[in-house]
């Protein structure tokens, strides 16, 4: 377990140099500012003056009332233009060109002047959307819980966070409280992000994050070494702690996805519990993980074998 906490800290470390969250998806949004009217804005992943080959695709009935204003800062190239669709743009297909010969995905968000949204992600398998007249609240309901799922799935240090929390903690009771204790500090956090109630500087949340992962996994290293303080014998106050920058974290992601104004708590929820099921899944295997690698490590070698040192 030592070796693995060891591993632990370096990929804090790396995470801490690189930067938390560096695959980010393409994102789309179409805002209606008039009748048949809409302003485009389109980012696209970058690295200086080269970003990843990915066009919008407008309907064919559609065409362009300003020409594309394109510029490039913060890792991301972004363009934003208006069209004129005639007949508006319920039932029209939109499709990203160039995704499928990509790993990334690109998310859609159409706002129409009602106040409705209408959120979708695109897969390299699925590059495409049907614009819907009127999203229900179960497309609403089952966009943001895929959302969610996939963010804590894609997000490396906040899962390796979770797997030192695992390190560390030996019981099945404080297991729980300090799983309870990390969900309940971040999803608070998350809510008041997501809301625009607290703010937080994504680039220092992202170097704490990291901090936070490294600082448990030197707990580890200390516990194997038959040293105990605060944070071994009460797990869960590190969780709760650490969970609340975990959660502007997961708030600053949902924060530029965007909240459907008439759907505001249903989306919230959906999102959080995306990431809780995403969790729950990750610690599941992890504990399976962990507990076949112990029962490994107790097998004896078998007599006249050899192990390579």
């Amino acid at each position: 377990m030592r070796a693995l906490a060891v591993l632990l800290l370096l990929f804090g470390l790396g995470i801490g140099c690189a930067g938390a969250h560096e695959l980010r998806p393409a994102y789309l949004e179409i805002l209606e500012t008039e009748p048949e009217t809409y302003s485009i804005l389109w980012k696209v992943p970058a690295r200086g003056e080269y970003r990843l080959s990915l066009h919008v695709r407008m309907p064919e009935s559609c065409a362009e009332t300003e020409a594309p204003v394109t510029a490039i800062a913060d890792a991301a190239s972004t363009s934003r233009w208006r069209v004129r669709c005639p007949g508006g743009l319920s039932g029209r297909t939109i499709v990203i060109d160039g995704l499928v010969a990509t790993y990334t995905d690109a998310l859609a968000r159409i706002v129409r002047a009602d106040g409705t949204v209408q959120t979708q992600r695109l897969t390299p398998d699925f590059p495409e959307l049907t614009v819907v007249a009127a999203p229900t609240s179960g497309d609403t309901a089952r966009t943001y819980f895929l959302l969610g799922v996939e963010h804590i799935m894609l997000g490396l240090d906040h899962l390796l966070f979770v797997l030192a929390l695992l390190l560390l903690i030996g019981s099945p009771r404080r297991l729980v409280a300090t799983i309870t204790a990390f969900t309940v500090a971040h999803s608070v956090t998350l809510a008041f992000a997501a809301l625009g109630l607290a703010r937080a500087p994504q680039a220092p949340v992202e170097a704490l994050v990291a901090l936070s992962i490294v600082l448990v996994a030197a707990e580890i290293v200390l516990k194997q070494r038959g040293r105990s303080d605060l944070s071994s014998r009460y797990p869960w106050v590190i969780a709760f702690v650490f969970g609340l920058l975990h959660g502007f974290g997961f708030g600053g992601a949902l924060a530029e996805i965007g909240l459907p104004q008439k759907d505001v708590p249903l989306a919230l929820l959906t999102f959080n519990l995306g990431v809780e099921a995403g969790q729950l899944v990750f610690v599941m295997l992890a504990l399976a993980a962990i507990g076949s690698l112990k029962l490994l490590l107790a097998i004896p070698p078998a007599r006249g074998s050899s192990s390579l040192m």
